[in-house]
């Protein structure tokens, strides 16, 4: 399996600024949609998993001044999964005690099998695989809105399809 890339160190840096508004646009377009992928596959309803990402996020932006990047400390994403994880530990531990209608019956009892010693390797690995994804759409979105329609689907063609430049070059009439 390919490395995920890591965070950006500037982007770490700029959240540290609350009124860096730019930074936390693009935090919350990178990892929203990867914390309400792990809340979704936990069971959670779009609504809870839009609030735990609000929670989230507010966690990050008080915590994220003592963020420490040692890498023997472990991964930013790392950070942030063990936050998402106890936020929803502490979402299903409120609701235990003050239970509303979720639509199934099972899902806090799965929740709370969910072993306490950090996640998973398989939920790591998928967590990064989404990261990997949601990047890669992201960084593309912002390189062909940039670049010339024919010089994208040429990058498209070679890069994500695997085809020859020969055969792409053809293609295209270049």
């Amino acid at each position: 399996m390919v490395d995920a890339p890591q965070t950006r160190a500037t982007l770490l840096v700029r959240l540290r600024d609350h009124g860096d508004s730019a930074a936390w646009a693009e935090f919350v377009e990178l990892y929203g949609p990867l914390v309400r992928g792990l809340a979704g596959r936990a069971g959670l309803q779009e609504a809870d998993a839009l609030d735990l990402e609000q929670e989230v996020f507010r966690a990050v932006a008080t915590a994220i001044e003592t963020y420490d990047p040692d890498p023997s400390r472990g991964s930013f994403r790392g950070w942030l999964h063990r936050i998402a994880r106890n936020l929803m530990l502490n979402w299903l531990a409120a609701q235990k005690r003050h239970p509303r209608g979720t639509g199934e019956s099972g899902m806090a009892a799965r929740l709370a099998d969910l072993p306490d010693h950090g996640p998973s390797v398989e939920a790591t690995a998928v967590y990064d695989a989404a990261y990997r994804r949601r990047l890669f759409r992201w960084a593309g979105g912002r390189v062909r809105e940039r670049v010339q329609s024919s010089t994208w689907r040429a990058f498209w063609g070679t890069a994500v399809e695997g085809k020859s430049a020969a055969d792409v070059a053809g293609e295209l009439g270049l």
